[in-house]
């Protein structure tokens, strides 16, 4: 029997938690289904991509308003542990902090960086192009092209696919549907190679409350199919990030013959990876970084055609991402990190820009708790004694 952690609770007072052990049949509530081991080699049924968060350096003399400091080396291997899994990898994205600590000289290096690391393991790649290069407020249209270009650029002369992010100089600088189908319009007209359109909603940034030029999300779907099927031939996919799984489908059913829909829903995910008779997401999915090895597991399952193991390994994960991402949304990078941590994937639970403070200690003590029910550690030893250190670090006795 393992020792019990003692875990806060928003009352004040604690709660005792029994970690599980090494041995998974032990824990009544996680379904028996026969480990899959993976591969090291893609995934065959669906496109999966992890949004990777990234690892900040703890000895870095830094403050919550500097740039970002990163652990290379940790940043890295952590990727290199995505790919093993036979997952890609988002690089650059919402969940390494873009806009909320890492800028974009720092992201235009983990960008070379992933790169080279991805020729170098065969790895699947796709990475941020947005707007953050621009500083201040009140840019104009020619402005957020133009930054446009210069970060495609950076991502296109790495090899790497290109995500158009969704951009909050946009949002601000737009007057309208017109403006967003103008210069997207330009954009994919000059990419290389086909592009992964991003939409993501304002629970992920409010700052982006109204893209594709209105707050009727039927009327931004509107146009954004627009933008779509205006340039099929240069887009591989959309990812859309709206937590609202009948929107999603609704939109994937709409979009022309070859164009993928990369699910964003952190909530709803194995429905949507699963599909029904009409099609299926894809993924893109901050969640699946924490979720690595259980993810492709399932979608291994999937690759077989046995829709109900897909199910049972993933559906038991959602009560874990669902507390993760759950309001205010844009903080769940602070679970994300907690449990890399926890995993081992990292020695230290330290953010850039301060992050590891955005999330209250119980929903970290819950967090962990929910990690733990369904396997998620490799050495649940390792990630009881982490967190009874950082809970009694924080005046939580054990």
């Amino acid at each position: 029997m393992s020792e019990a952690v003692l875990l806060p609770v928003p009352d004040g007072t604690t709660r005792a938690y029994t970690p599980r052990t090494d041995d998974r049949s032990s824990t009544a509530s996680v379904p028996s289904v026969p480990s899959v081991q993976p591969e090291k080699a893609p995934l065959t049924s669906r496109t999966v991509f992890a949004a990777a968060h990234v690892v900040a350096d703890p000895f870095a003399d830094t403050s919550p308003d500097g740039p970002a400091v990163l652990d290379w080396d940790a940043t890295l291997a952590f990727r290199r542990h995505l790919w093993a899994q036979g997952l890609g990898v988002a690089e650059a994205m919402d969940t390494a902090q873009r806009g909320m600590g890492l800028d974009w000289e720092g992201a235009a290096e983990l960008i070379r960086r992933s790169a080279a690391e991805a020729k170098a393991v065969g790895g699947l790649l796709a990475c941020g192009a947005g707007t953050d290069d621009l500083t201040g407020t009140g840019h104009s249209l020619a402005a957020v092209r133009a930054s446009y270009e210069r970060q495609l650029q950076t991502v296109e002369e790495t090899g790497a696919q290109a995500i158009l992010m969704a951009s909050r100089a946009l949002a601000a600088a737009a007057g309208g549907p017109e403006d967003y189908e103008e210069l997207y319009g330009h954009l994919l007209r000059q990419a290389a190679q086909p592009v992964i359109l991003h939409w993501l909603g304002p629970m992920f940034d409010p700052a982006l409350e109204g893209y594709w030029g209105s707050t009727d999300l039927d009327a931004a779907t509107e146009t954004f199919l627009s933008v779509v099927a205006a340039h099929p031939d240069k887009v591989d996919g959309v990812k859309v990030s709206l937590l609202d799984a009948g929107r999603e489908v609704a939109l994937r059913r709409r979009l022309p013959n070859g164009v993928r829909c990369y699910t964003g829903d952190d909530f709803h995910y194995p429905e949507l990876i699963e599909g029904d008779e009409k099609g299926f997401s894809h993924a893109l999915l901050g969640v699946f970084d924490p979720l690595a090895p259980l993810a492709a597991d399932a979608v291994r399952r999937l690759d077989t055609g046995d829709r109900t193991a897909f199910r049972a390994a993933l559906d038991p994960t959602v009560p874990l991402a669902r507390h993760l991402f759950q309001a205010p949304t844009r903080y769940y990078k602070t679970g994300v990190v907690l449990l890399a941590w926890l995993a081992g994937h990292q020695s230290h639970f330290t953010m850039a820009g301060g992050l590891q403070s955005a999330r209250s200690l119980p929903h970290l003590a819950r967090a962990y708790e929910l990690a733990d029910a369904v396997g998620l550690f490799p050495d649940p030893g390792l990630a009881a004694a982490r967190m009874r250190s950082l809970l009694a670090l924080q005046g939580v006795a054990q």
